[in-house]
């Protein structure tokens, strides 16, 4: 009982903020931001061994530097296990091409759809250790303070930037939370006798009712107490608000920029 709520505290890691002051930490977080997108964005350029190798490197290099283990990695992988196996093998059955290794009917494993289904894997893996590495060296309101400062242009636009920044938070910072109570509640249920996981698709199913109205009677009565809250201090998205923590651009933001120009360089010598 106490591993598997353990398991479905430590199971997602979105929110979840590892201090440090590691060179990866002290990066700005607009920085950090930018360049997670950029890197989801050029790994498909990544068509062979050598362009994965060096991507896979370049990230690997970052979590040596940010001083964490890569176990807070990996399990980041657990909850997409099932979406990247489904992923991989709808390219390994359906894409057709070169030698055909294995054939059975319609379903045929070849020689294109292993490439393909390798590449779709490791695209898969390479996302998560680069979002992960974001959210574990970035404290949450850290970064949606870098979320609001990029999307201050569309304040000509009457776009709401302060209130995206303000639910962007919020969320960060209670979906760990929300992980919590959901572990503790399936404790409390265990010993009752309620069993997780056994079953058809259909008993799991119903298993889980027992966590849907508590946790939804929780999530309201937290959010009326947040907005009772700042309704009491005054809070307004849309006031001139001054900022506590002042976001600068420094030396070793642009050294770190520089090394990423360096990377997509090579990327696209080596495709």
């Amino acid at each position: 009982m106490k591993g598997g709520a353990r398991y479905m505290s430590n199971a997602l890691l979105l929110g979840r903020f590892i201090p440090g002051t590691s060179i990866i930490h002290r990066l700005d977080p607009r920085v950090k931001l930018l360049t997670t997108l950029y890197l989801i964005l050029i790994i498909f350029l990544a068509d062979n061994w050598q362009t994965n190798l060096l991507l896979y490197s370049f990230v690997l290099i970052g979590v040596l530097c940010a001083r964490l283990s890569l176990r807070f990695f990996f399990r980041g992988l657990r909850p997409m296990f099932w979406l990247i196996i489904f992923t991989v093998a709808m390219q390994l059955l359906f894409t057709h091409g070169g030698t055909v290794y294995w054939q059975w009917g319609w379903l045929i494993i070849s020689q294109t759809g292993l490439q393909n289904g390798l590449y779709v894997f490791l695209r898969f893996v390479f996302i998560v250790f680069v979002s992960t590495l974001l959210t574990l060296t970035t404290a949450p309101l850290a970064l949606a303070d870098a979320v609001a400062s990029l999307l201050r242009p569309l304040r000509w636009f009457h776009f709401p930037v302060d209130e995206v920044a303000l639910m962007l938070a919020l969320a960060l910072r209670f979906v760990p939370n929300l992980m919590d109570e959901t572990s503790q509640l399936m404790a409390a249920q265990r010993s009752r006798g309620v069993e997780f996981g056994e079953g058809n698709v259909f008993q799991q199913m119903q298993a889980l009712i027992p966590l849907l109205i508590p946790q939804l009677v929780t999530s309201f009565r937290r959010a009326d107490e947040l907005g009772t809250a700042m309704e009491a201090r005054g809070y307004s998205g849309t006031a001139n608000r001054t900022k506590f923590r002042i976001q600068q651009f420094h030396g070793r933001d642009g050294a770190f920029v520089l090394i990423l120009l360096i990377l997509t360089g090579l990327l696209i010598l080596m495709r």
